[in-house]
C-alpha cells in the first residue's frame, strides 16, 4: 500500500472523544516543554479500538497552534478523517500498534542526544541498569530508512522486539508505552538516559554491567511501576 494516507468523508470511528483528543495534544506540547521536539518535528499517537487505529498528531502543525479537533483519525487501511492530514509518520505508528499489542501510545521525537547517538548509528550498550527499563540490555538504533516509508517502519520494528524505545539512524527516538501519560514518561527518561550516554562517552568507552548483572536487573523490572494483582 502506499504511504500516502487517503482522505475520507466519515470518520473511520467515532470512539475519538474530546478528552483523548486533548490529552493527546497536551502531550505533543509536553513533549515541547520536556525539549524533546522543536518546530513541527515529532509526532503522537495513541490507539484506538479497530478499524480507527489511531489518533494521531497533524502533519506540519505546531503543537501550540494545534487545537484538540485537528488531531486526525487514521484507519487501519490509511484512510483518514480531520480537517488536516495525518503526521507523515502515520504508518510507522500504524506498523507499531500492529507489531506491539502492548503498545497504547506511541512518540516520535528528534529529540537532541537521542538524535545525536542515532546520527552516529551505534546501539546502546549496558553502561548503566536504567538500559532494562526498555525491555533489555541494549536499546537499538534502526537501520536508516526514508521517513514515511515502509522501510522505516519495517526497521523501527525490527530494532522495538522485545523493548519499548529504540533510535532510529540519522532521524531520532521512538518509544511506546500503554497509553499517553506512560509513553511521555518513558520518552523522557530514554532522552535522559542518551544524555548520560553520550556524557559518558566524552571520558571515554564507559565500563559496562555484564550479562550475568542486567539479567538480574531486567528480572526486578518485571514488576517495576507495575500495580499488584
Amino acid at each position: 500500500m502506499s504511504a500516502e494516507a487517503a482522505a475520507q468523508p466519515t470518520p473511520p470511528d467515532a470512539d475519538a472523544s474530546p478528552e483523548l483528543r486533548a490529552a493527546l495534544l497536551d502531550t505533543m506540547r509536553a513533549m515541547g516543554a520536556a525539549h524533546l521536539n522543536v518546530g513541527t518535528a515529532g509526532n503522537a499517537s495513541v490507539r484506538l479500538p479497530s478499524p480507527a487505529c489511531m489518533l494521531i498528531t497533524p502533519s506540519g502543525l505546531p503543537a501550540e497552534r494545534s487545537r484538540p479537533e485537528d488531531m486526525a483519525v487514521v484507519g487501519t487501511d490509511g484512510n483518514w478523517h480531520g480537517l488536516f492530514a495525518p503526521s507523515s509518520e502515520w504508518q510507522l505508528h500504524r506498523d507499531i500498534y500492529a507489531a506491539f499489542p502492548d503498545a497504547g501510545a506511541i512518540l516520535h521525537a528528534h529529540a537532541p542526544f537521542a538524535t545525536a547517538l542515532a546520527c552516529q548509528r551505534i546501539d546502546i550498550p549496558p553502561f548503566h541498569y536504567m538500559i532494562a527499563r526498555f525491555g533489555g540490555s541494549t536499546v537499538r538504533c534502526a537501520r536508516y530508512a526514508t521517513f514515511g516509508t515502509q522501510a522505516l517502519s519495517d526497521a523501527a520494528i525490527a530494532a522495538l522486539h522485545g523493548r519499548s524505545a529504540c533510535l532510529l539512524a540519522n532521524h531520532g527516538m521512538v518509544v511506546f508505552g500503554r497509553d499517553l501519560q506512560h509513553a511521555l514518561a518513558l520518552a523522557i527518561e530514554f532522552e535522559t538516559l542518551c544524555e548520560q550516554y553520550w556524557r559518558t562517552l566524552q571520558l571515554g568507552p564507559p565500563v559496562l554491567l555484564s550479562a550475568e548483572e542486567m539479567a538480574e536487573i531486567i528480572e526486578r523490572f518485571r514488576w517495576y511501576g507495575k500495580p499488584r494483582g
